[in-house]
């Protein structure tokens, strides 16, 4: 099917585009009073990612809410660790909770390499619903979580400020931390390759937990990984976002991708002088810009496109839009995008 809008997938390549195309980490999501109403329609956020029909609707609201260039499969990172049987559950307000996680070599026994058309069905449903019902309009994001946050939550059990029970097992078990994330990445690809084709036309990888390693550990139990789940996936553009990873940036030019996202806290001229021409760079408003005026969304987001330049540049925020942002300012900060002009 051709797409009637490829502006995100031009500008991930390179090419000349009319103008810088747009989209947001979290669109499908609690901003849309929309998805509120698909949300409550259910148990809770599993069931919906898990129910394809309903995965599809949500995924969709915010290309017709909002405007966006693309949409993003409405799922979570954590179906992987699930997949490879270690079954979590989402506690409103506080986040994901593995009742069991990997502590030792016995541990590796009780997981597996995932098999995505078995265990991740419902995300193939979804992705396929979510294409017909596009019908081209623009493309879908697929996506999965980088194997070194994936390997954070499977060995701490739930959200962290520090992830210190996972960094002391890279540090205490490096031999360990390797064969573990080994499986998580031979899953990864999998899964990835699985979403493009069932018709993900992009891909993008997210490293959520990258900030809080230093950079020899990133190196060596991160970055390699991600370079390996780059190095397979050669149907559709891949995007990297590793949030945090200021320091790797320059070693982020060898990855075979297309594009790096960059947080808030990474200036466009110092991530373009180490990353090079070579990529296309994401990002990067602050997602609390949003929270102010109209005319101050508008001039942050006008001064972010001047340095980004028009050129090899996909506009998006540097994390996920918070969930109490209205989506009145959301629209704000796609129009300006939209109208903008190199």
């Amino acid at each position: 099917m051709t797409l009637q809008n490829d502006l995100i997938i031009r500008a991930a390549k390179g090419e000349k585009t009319e103008r810088v195309p747009v989209w947001l980490m979290r669109q499908a999501g609690r901003i849309l009073p929309e998805y509120r109403a698909v949300r409550n329609s259910v148990s809770g956020f599993i069931e919906l990612a898990q129910t394809p029909e309903l995965a599809a609707e949500v995924t969709i609201q915010p290309v017709d809410i909002l405007g966006v260039d693309a949409a993003i499969i409405f799922s979570d990172i954590l179906v992987i660790p699930e997949a490879m049987g270690l079954p979590y559950k989402m506690i409103e307000k506080k986040g994901p909770f593995f009742e069991e996680t990997i502590k030792s070599e016995a541990d590796l026994k009780k997981v597996r390499i995932a098999d995505p058309h078995e265990d991740l069905n419902y995300v193939a449903e979804a992705i396929k619903i979510t294409k017909r019902e596009l019908n081209g309009r623009v493309p879908l994001i697929g996506f999965a979580g980088a194997p070194w946050t994936i390997f954070s939550y499977m060995v701490e059990g739930s959200g962290s400020k520090t992830f210190s029970k996972a960094k002391k097992m890279l540090y205490a078990e490096p031999e360990l931390s390797h064969k573990l994330l080994e499986m998580i990445t031979e899953s990864t690809i999998k899964y990835l390759k699985m979403q493009i084709e069932c018709g993900a036309d992009i891909v993008q990888i997210f490293d959520s937990w990258a900030g809080i390693l230093s950079p020899t550990q990133y190196d060596e139990f991160a970055l390699k990984y991600i370079s390996k789940i780059c190095d397979a996936i050669n149907e559709v553009p891949v995007t990297v976002f590793a949030k945090g990873a200021f320091f790797a940036r320059k070693r982020m030019s060898d990855l075979n991708c297309e594009t790096i996202g960059l947080d808030w806290n990474m200036s466009f001229a110092a991530s373009r002088r180490l990353i090079g021409d070579s990529k296309t760079l994401q990002g990067n408003l602050d997602p609390c810009v949003l929270y102010s005026s109209d005319k101050e969304i508008e001039r942050q987001t006008i001064q972010m496109l001047e340095e980004f330049g028009g050129h090899r540049h996909i506009a998006n925020l540097g994390h996920g839009v918070y969930p109490d942002i209205k989506p009145e300012k959301v629209k704000v900060f796609i129009e300006t995008v939209k109208k903008w002009r190199a």
